[in-house]
């Protein structure tokens, strides 16, 4: 499902931004896609810190297999034990069942961020162990499909930008929020298309 905003923001992206234009023509068909439950994309989410993606995926299917369904209710029943054994970190089996608790426990209500700035969200999550801004901001654009969220500290971000605005010099993250004034209000957007110019294939988060 595209995003309803997408190709309106594609359009001001391009007539603003010669480079974002450049990258948006090398990517016509696709956009971002929305990652589905907002309790298992952060469990994934935290799943996959500090570990390699393909690590991460392994990971991730030995969870799924080892739950009828990835919810809150059954990452409680699973306890401690049985997700160790799909490879989590102890820190990592904590991580996920705060998380599950706080989702059980009605502290964390989906329907209520639909009401959130995107900075009150952030403030929500990152209460939580486990989830950091970085996470947080992940989850607005992939889970909330907020439009103009800008991840600083995303070293693809980082990356993309060097490449593509400084020729491959580094840049500060004041740097990146000047360059970024240009793409306000879809800096989510601008930022999938500097991921895309890294990666053709878009990452889960």
């Amino acid at each position: 499902m595209k995003p309803p905003y997408w190709d309106q923001a594609k359009r001001e992206l391009s007539r603003r931004d010669p480079v974002m234009g450049a990258i948006v023509r090398r990517f016509p068909r696709i956009h971002l896609s929305p990652r589905g439950d907002p309790f298992l994309t952060l469990a994934r989410s935290i799943v996959g810190q500090q570990i390699s993606v393909k690590a991460a995926q392994a990971v991730w299917e030995r969870v799924v297999a080892a739950m009828p369904e990835v919810t809150p209710g059954a990452a409680i029943e699973a306890g401690p034990k049985r997700l160790l054994a799909c490879g989590l970190s102890r820190r990592k089996v904590e991580y996920v069942l705060d998380l599950a608790a706080r989702f059980d426990g009605g502290e964390l209500v989906p329907e209520r961020w639909q009401m959130m700035s995107d900075e009150q969200v952030v403030a929500e999550l990152v209460e939580v162990r486990g989830i950091g801004r970085w996470t947080a901001e992940m989850f607005l654009i992939f889970n909330l499909l907020r439009p103009d969220v800008l991840p600083l500290d995303d070293l693809g971000l980082q990356r993309a930008v060097s490449l593509r605005y400084r020729g491959g010099r580094s840049v500060s993250t004041g740097g990146i929020r000047r360059i970024a004034k240009d793409w306000q209000p879809w800096r989510s957007v601008a930022t999938w298309y500097l991921w895309r110019s890294l990666d053709p294939v878009p990452v889960e988060y």
